[in-house]
């Protein structure tokens, strides 16, 4: 049966690894440390998958530009202490090996910084599978379309055989904006509500149905 796509795109945090818990916390920690209002959980959940400044603004509104490096900091102090315990979820290893074998291109889309990705492609030993990456500090930061843009612009592959797979709005928007197809997980760090609500192909809840709605229809 003939491929839909030919460059599947993976958000990585709350998609790939199951890290939105440790985010969210670690958002929190460091609020607490300056303090600082300690934005509730779904607040500081609905701001991951963005770039860590733009994210930071939004969970504390009254954040100021002098305070911003300061909380950045603590974020990452509190973020980097955990982040080698974080672990991917289930099936996310075989389901990148089995569709790098099958001949799809893959691509990562992600709000962590370059040396955040390259660290977690390095320790989850899953950068042999990956063709091309962009990350928050490379580009626009979601739901601006351009780091799917210049995914597909290096990869010569069109929005049309383009598949984005994220779980977040931010995710979903993403890809709308750059009109390429989109399938939701609902594992992550968005309710599945709120994922519906854009009308994704589809949401799937774990790997096993990513996989199965992979097999029947990509």
């Amino acid at each position: 049966m003939n491929k839909r796509y030919d460059l599947i795109v993976f958000d990585w945090d709350g998609t790939v690894m199951d890290s939105t818990a440790v985010i969210a916390g670690s958002i929190q920690a460091a609020c607490r440390d300056l303090g600082l209002t300690v934005p509730d959980d779904e607040t500081a959940r609905h701001v991951i998958g963005l770039g860590l400044d733009q994210a930071l603004r939004l969970a504390v509104p009254k954040l100021t530009e002098a305070m911003l490096p300061e909380l950045v900091a603590r974020y990452r102090y509190h973020f980097l202490s955990q982040d080698q315990a974080i672990p991917l979820f289930d099936g996310a290893r075989e389901t990148i090996a089995e569709l790098h074998g099958a001949g799809y291109q893959l691509g990562v889309a992600t709000g962590k910084n370059r040396a955040g990705l390259d660290r977690a492609l390095e320790s989850t030993d899953l950068k042999k599978y990956f063709h091309a990456t962009r990350t928050a500090d490379q580009t626009f930061s979601k739901p601006d379309p351009t780091m799917l843009l210049e995914l597909m612009d290096e990869l010569a592959v069109s929005a049309e055989r383009t598949l984005m797979v994220g779980d977040t709005t931010h995710d979903v928007l993403l890809a709308q904006n750059a009109n390429v197809d989109v399938l939701a997980v609902g594992h992550g760090a968005h309710p599945a509500e709120q994922l519906q609500a854009l009308n994704p192909l589809a949401l799937v809840q774990d790997f096993t149905e990513l996989r199965a709605w992979l097999k029947d229809h990509a």
